[in-house]
């Protein structure tokens, strides 16, 4: 078994509480469904968000799915590069697991997408 980290990111379009929740919730949501992910198998998480993103930690939205509450979460602001995308939330999840780097399913929506095209799905 190895350590593997999966790459999400999102975007909202304002910094609002509920915005913020629902959008790391939709973007943990696919993640898991992509990986077949159960909390047992993830070691961590990691969640930055872009510094116009401070209404609420994303963190809430993970610990508030059953099974969720006990993975340790750590919510940190992300540097302020000149450019970047705005109102950004990425998750950085390290899971235990028998897939291979080419196996892993790496999820970015909205905006997000423009982030790494490369690993970016059609939205559904």
């Amino acid at each position: 078994m190895l350590v593997r980290g999966i790459r999400g990111a999102t975007t909202v379009t304002e910094n609002d509480r509920e915005e913020i929740l629902h959008a790391t919730a939709e973007l943990l949501h696919q993640i898991i469904e992509d990986n077949e992910l159960d909390p047992e198998m993830v070691a961590s998480i990691w969640i930055t968000v872009t510094e116009d993103l401070n209404a609420v930690f994303p963190a809430v939205a993970v610990r508030s799915l059953p099974g969720w509450e006990l993975v340790p979460i750590m919510c940190s602001t992300e540097m302020p590069v000149p450019g970047s995308l705005p109102f950004c939330v990425r998750f950085m999840i390290h899971v235990n697991t028998e897939k291979g780097q080419a196996e892993i399913q790496h999820v970015y929506l909205n905006e997000a997408a423009k982030l790494r095209p490369d690993l970016a799905k059609k939205q559904k």
